[in-house]
């Protein structure tokens, strides 16, 4: 099985030394996203986590989608907060933009871990696992 890596101009362009994501075999690994416009490469809704939280989805999904794979093949994300007393809030936005993109009914495991994350304006980071058929 060859890892290819995975790029696509809906998700923000890596800042680092890693891909958006990679894919080997059936498995596509989502490297952690952040709510960054894809197109601008600016950090959005500055104290929203809601808002950072369904746009860092919306990336996620770009690039699971880049692997030829569909969001509802997502198997695990993982949630990155920086504050505790965000959790209700990206609960919430993350609930809603997990059932609508997920038609088959099964929702993603998931971990949240509160932590730092590497720019102030960042709230979330989400990174995610799928498998495909």
């Amino acid at each position: 099985m060859t890892k290819t890596a995975l790029s696509t101009p809906d998700a923000p362009a890596p800042a680092h030394t890693f891909h958006q994501g990679v894919r080997k075999g059936p498995f596509v690994q989502v490297s952690g996203q952040g709510p960054v416009d894809p197109a601008t490469s600016e950090y959005l809704f500055p104290g929203d986590v809601a808002a950072q939280t369904t746009r860092t989805l919306e990336n996620v999904r770009a690039i699971v989608e880049a692997s030829g794979a569909t969001f509802d093949d997502v198997v695990m994300l993982r949630v990155y907060l920086t504050k505790r007393e965000d959790f209700a809030a990206m609960n919430e936005a993350y609930g809603e933009f997990v059932e609508k993109h997920s038609p088959g009914g099964v929702l993603p495991s998931r971990t949240t871990v509160m932590t730092g994350l590497p720019r102030e304006e960042m709230l979330v980071e989400i990174d995610a696992f799928a498998v495909t058929d």
